[in-house]
């Protein structure tokens, strides 16, 4: 495995375990070059699933772009990166599950929209911000408007505040 760092093909494996849903491997690695740590997943192949876009277009699913996704959605939230990883797991896993050869990109948005709901409402509301295309305050609103009395009525009811939610995986 080439370095991420000084791109030498000379490390080691310093620790390997097998994701929460066995279908990864997460290594723990040293370079033996530049002595700096990286991480790799290794994960079975599986056959190629295509979306399809709102244009009609159609392309390799990539589970990165999920990722990214959440990544800037979650961006300076209190969301760490193996909870996000393990969420993209989940939604990787229910579309193999569901779909052999094209999912449409509207149910990915879907999935990632629910998930975010659950994680982090400040998350949630700038996911929604891009993925539905507000065109004016008004949306907005109306995007906000169900948050607020979920939230006023946790409250009420003595729960906790959203943001000190926390998934566990």
């Amino acid at each position: 495995m080439q370095c991420l760092f000084c791109k030498v093909d000379n490390d080691k494996v310093i620790n390997s375990r097998t994701s929460v849903d066995g279908l990864s491997i997460k290594r723990r690695r040293e370079c033996l070059g530049c002595g700096r740590r990286f991480t790799t997943y290794e994960r079975i192949e599986e056959s190629p699933l295509r979306v399809v876009k709102k244009d009609g277009t159609r392309e390799s699913f990539d589970r990165k772009k999920i990722l990214n996704g959440f990544l800037k959605a979650c961006e300076k939230r209190p969301v760490s990166t193996d909870t996000l990883e393990n969420i993209v797991n989940e939604i990787e896993r229910e579309i193999y599950n569901k779909f052999d050869r094209e999912v449409t990109a509207s149910f990915i948005g879907s999935l990632v929209m629910q998930k975010l709901k659950i994680l982090d409402a400040v998350a949630y509301v700038r996911f929604a911000s891009v993925y539905r295309e507000f065109k004016d305050i008004s949306e907005f609103i109306d995007e906000l408007k169900p948050l607020m009395t979920g939230e006023k009525k946790k409250k009420k009811d003595g729960g906790t505040d959203s943001r000190s939610i926390s998934l566990q995986h």
